[in-house]
């Protein structure tokens, strides 16, 4: 492996031609070596899982070439009638041995939370995906636990994507537009480690499938035409340098630009197409030519800062559709980030720009949580303060009632008064329930709600930006939810009386303190807040907790089973695999 520094510092790993290794599948390469050491056959069986066949010793091997060729005009009729026949010849064969028994040694990844299994295991021991799920056929409407067990028929025939988007000026005004392009799939590791990478194709596949079952794309939402973004319109967003870097990788066969940032010859295509249909999608919302849209898109983009790619991400499409609405008129955009971990790169992007407000909702954990930035007092710099909010939460297992009761008080109280043109919801869905990297509980029905909140701003018109999220029956059942939103359906649970956690009401409180510097009309919330959870908590406390509001409100958001529990601990060890974990402390 060799080593590229482009001229703007980035440095790219590379791999030679000769190097190409090819990937077999999501499930690994095969092996040389027996479980004992000695040599073995290994191959791969129908469904592209690994076995180890272990075989004979090469001395096994010469005794019975020798018995064979002693015997080799006898059939096995011969041997039978005539059983003492063979050892005439060789009174002594202690130095024979029957031959082992041939042992398969199975292990398949789970294809819907990539986790590792063994043995005639049939479903995941962390998410309980069945290994012969259906979920890249019919996404979250296939039952976990038997292959489309619970479809039709005719809900089996998977409609086909379309082929031909439609421009901008034939989408029905009133219509939700959806941004994909198949070329996006190409994106993936090259060399197969010892885990498949949790940023993989498969991730639009599901949300694709699960779209198709349902009816809604196609059928209820519109395509739009996928082009590659110009590099101009790039260097409103990322440095020369950066572009040069991404486009580089056109010509090579693999590379890295960190240990968890992959591209291959592809990527730099897949991200200017991502890019180019999320200014595309922006341009429409705004101009009024489609009511809403939902971009569908990969690589990711919200860790992509200036001058740098990482966090899987290369080009950051959230702040290319927000710099492409301005383009097209509108004068404000309020980005709304609610991945799990925080959007580093799209904050350093406008961190001095008044006219684009960035809220950001993730695990924070005091710095420990990737990428360690986005704490509640990092609100912007040279004369752009308050126009960047951050929603540090302190631990893992936050999940709908934190994130609503954030949204009641904190997001929309600024985001009213900020008035924004157009609402870009930066939508990672690795704080679902059941994510492996996020370890948060977000609920389809919760993501619903927050969309929602949000449609009201900005007269409707609201674009939804796919980021992280590595559970695919998670996330396509999130995405979905929200594009019903968009379709004008209201979410399955109205979350009526939310009651937060501890933690997230600490948080909370944390944030308006700050933000009351910013945005004054959030004092009298912020007084009343504290009055009125104030007398709450002392309801609920113990003698001897104190005084403190706070640290006596019980907690109420955990987690509710073992393999949730056990899914987080397995998250870490991904991200040891991937080199995340530097940022991390469980």
């Amino acid at each position: 492996m060799n080593h590229l520094r482009t001229n703007g510092g980035a440095e790219i790993s590379l791999h030679k031609q000769k190097d190409k290794v090819p990937r077999e599948g999501m499930n690994g390469r095969c092996g040389n070596l027996g479980l004992d050491g000695t040599s073995a056959r290994s191959s791969c069986d129908e469904n592209g899982k690994e076995k180890h066949i272990a075989g004979s010793s090469n001395s096994q091997s010469d005794v019975i070439c020798k018995k064979a060729r002693q015997h080799k005009e006898m059939t096995f009729q011969d041997m039978y009638e005539s059983q003492n026949l063979l050892d005439d010849e060789d009174e002594d064969d202690s130095d024979w041995e029957p031959l082992q028994k041939h042992v398969e040694v199975m292990k398949w990844f789970c294809t819907n939370c990539t986790m590792l299994n063994f043995d005639d295991i049939d479903h995941c021991d962390v998410c309980g995906e069945h290994k012969e799920s259906g979920i890249l056929r019919h996404g979250c409407f296939t039952s976990p636990l038997l292959q489309d067990a619970n479809l039709t028929d005719s809900e089996l025939e998977t409609k086909e994507w379309h082929k031909d988007g439609l421009s901008q000026n034939t989408a029905p005004s009133n219509s939700t537009a959806i941004g994909f392009d198949e070329r996006m799939l190409l994106h993936s590791e090259v060399e197969m480690k010892s885990h498949p990478h949790p940023e993989r194709p498969d991730r639009l596949r599901a949300i694709a499938a699960s779209l198709a079952t349902a009816g809604i794309y196609p059928g209820r939402c519109c395509p739009i035409t996928a082009r590659e973004i110009t590099k101009e319109e790039l260097l409103r967003v990322h440095s020369s340098e950066h572009i040069e870097a991404i486009e580089l990788t056109r010509r090579i066969f693999a590379s890295y630009f960190t240990p968890d940032t992959y591209a291959n010859e592809h990527s730099a295509c897949a991200a200017r197409l991502a890019a180019g249909l999320c200014a595309d999608l922006a341009s429409a919302v705004v101009s009024g030519h489609v009511k809403n849209g939902f971009a569908l898109v990969r690589p990711p983009g919200h860790h992509a800062g200036v001058k740098q790619a990482m966090g899987f991400c290369l080009h950051n499409n959230a702040a290319v559709a927000a710099l492409a609405a301005q383009a097209a008129g509108a004068r404000k955009v309020l980005i709304l980030d609610w991945d799990v971990h925080h959007g580093n790169g799209t904050q350093e992007i406008f961190e001095q720009n008044k006219s684009v407000l960035y809220i950001s909702l993730h695990r924070h954990e005091g710095g420990k949580f990737y990428p360690g930035t986005g704490a509640a007092d990092e609100v912007g710099i040279m004369g752009a303060e308050g126009y960047c909010v951050n929603v540090p939460w302190s631990r893992k297992g936050v999940g709908d009632n934190d994130y609503v009761f954030a949204f009641q008080n904190v997001v929309l109280p600024i985001a009213t008064e900020f008035a924004p043109d157009l609402t870009i919801i930066s939508a990672g869905f690795d704080a679902a329930r059941g994510d492996p990297l996020g370890c948060c509980d977000v609920t389809p029905p919760g993501y619903a709600k927050m969309t929602q909140m949000l449609d009201d701003l900005s007269g409707g018109k609201l674009l939804v930006i796919l980021e992280g999220g590595y559970n695919l029956r998670s996330i396509s059942s999130s995405a979905t939810a929200v594009i019903k939103v968009l379709l004008g359906e209201s979410p399955d649970c109205e979350f009526q009386n939310v009651l937060p956690s501890k933690s997230g009401l600490k948080t909370v409180l944390e944030v308006l303190k700050i933000q009351t510097n910013y945005w004054p009309t959030l004092g009298s919330s912020f007084a009343q807040l504290q009055s009125q959870w104030g007398m709450k908590a002392n309801e609920k406390a113990a003698p001897d907790l104190g005084t403190n509001l706070v640290e006596m409100w019980t907690e109420t958001s955990v987690f509710s089973s073992f393999k949730q529990a056990f899914a987080c601990f397995f998250s870490w060890r991904i991200l040891n695999l991937f080199s995340v974990t530097a940022m991390l402390s469980y």
